[in-house]
């Protein structure tokens, strides 16, 4: 069965959800593609941050995602001795100067109700992009499969790849990102949380191991940074050698490790930092993870991702409305978004030179002595990474033509 859209998005995440809506938005056919049933997956990123608050203001979805289940981070710290608080939300000009908490499941299906509402939209759930169409030396579409088993293809003037770091677009289109090395892979899971604990970011570090505490409304999320390639270790050294490196990283935590029940319950992130040198190629571009995947590390991958989809709206949604998408237009997209993405990836591997390897090699216990100085000495220097993390280089905002 062969059908045909305007614009074919891979990946209902964020950057594919807040793309297919301002698209639909400016009058574009948009057919976004997920293949999963639901959103309701685990250890995705939960942070929303400062720009991206003000994103949704501007489509008019604030007030509804202002109800959703939520907490919320003024400041991140690195534990001492000393403690250092390294950004302070606080202290922006912006409205919303925090980071949300929020399930992702939670975001998109607010995304998902608003894209809805707009008669060129369409979301197709359990739905997975397996190969591209191409004729003529271009890419004309997709080849999918659904859960039910049933195939089929979509043809479409320009294919999207909002599909991830493993995206089946960038790799059915031949685009390979440059690798850059990345010392550390990461486990997430839960501990229980009682309504009074402190609600602020927190990671430790303590003896070669390095955590991240995550406030969320009834749980802690944990993060536990470990050297790249441990994870066949871990679990085969079992459930209770796991324990016991939590319980050192978190000693404040050793009362309720068991909530661990079995290492199915910890789940295994490879980090990747990566690059592709180029978006993309005739009738296909990649953007969000599937054109730089990010590092953990500042939580910026998910506001990086999403500033993306609305600079490819707004410089791609006039050639799409006329039929006429060209390389020329394809390539503006990675000339608007490059230099964000080479600034906070080069950000974040200076922090995993001089913060993360140390520590995970147990050659240090805290923040550089010489950062905490800087730090303790301009303490205005923390309005730097809360803007870095909480806003970025060159934010986007939304076209006037989207706005409610």
């Amino acid at each position: 069965m062969s059908e045909r859209t305007t614009c074919l998005i891979a990946g209902g995440g964020p950057a594919g959800m807040i793309l297919g809506l301002l698209l639909a938005r400016a009058g574009v056919e948009v057919t976004v593609l997920e293949k999963h049933a639901d959103f309701l997956r685990d250890f995705r990123g939960d942070t929303v941050h400062p720009s991206t608050l003000q994103l949704l203001d501007e489509l008019g979805l604030g007030e509804k995602f202002g109800k959703l289940p939520q907490s919320r981070l003024s400041t991140v710290s690195l534990p001492g001795p000393p403690a250092l608080m390294i950004a302070d939300f606080r202290k922006l000009k912006v409205a919303h100067p925090y980071v949300a908490m929020v399930p992702q499941w939670d975001l998109l299906d607010l995304l998902a109700d608003a894209g809805r509402a707009e008669p060129s939209f369409h979301l197709r759930m359990n739905t997975e992009v397996t190969d591209l169409i191409r004729e003529a030396g271009r890419v004309a579409g997709v080849r999918y499969a659904t859960a039910a088993g049933r195939s089929g293809e979509i043809r479409a003037d320009l294919t999207i790849g909002c599909d991830g770091r493993w995206s089946v677009v960038r790799r059915s289109a031949g685009l390979r990102p440059r690798e850059f090395p990345v010392p550390i892979d990461t486990w997430w899971f839960r501990l229980p949380r009682d309504a009074h604990e402190n609600a602020e970011l927190m990671p430790e570090m303590h003896d070669g191991h390095f955590a991240v505490v995550i406030p969320r409304e009834h749980y802690f999320q944990i993060a536990y940074l470990a050297r790249k390639g441990l994870d066949a270790r871990l679990r085969a050294d079992g459930l209770e050698a796991f324990r016991d490196r939590i319980r050192e990283v978190l000693p404040r935590f050793a009362d309720r490790v068991d909530a661990i029940g079995s290492m199915d319950d910890v789940k295994h992130l490879d980090v990747r930092l990566n690059l592709l040198p180029r978006w993309h190629r005739e009738g296909v571009l990649c953007i969000g993870d599937a054109a730089h995947a990010m590092s953990p590390i500042g939580g910026v991958g998910i506001n990086l991702a999403v500033q993306d989809a609305v600079a490819t709206a707004r410089l791609l949604a006039g050639p799409l409305r006329r039929g006429q998408v060209s390389r020329r237009d394809l390539a503006r997209v990675r000339r608007r978004r490059l230099v964000p993405t080479l600034l906070v990836q080069a950000i974040q591997r200076a922090m995993h030179r001089l913060i993360i390897r140390p520590v995970i090699e147990g050659r240090r216990n805290g923040p550089p002595k010489l950062l905490v100085r800087l730090m303790n000495i301009v303490p205005a220097a923390r309005r730097i990474p809360a803007y870095v993390i909480g806003v970025g280089v060159l934010p986007e905002h939304a076209p006037k033509w989207a706005r409610r």
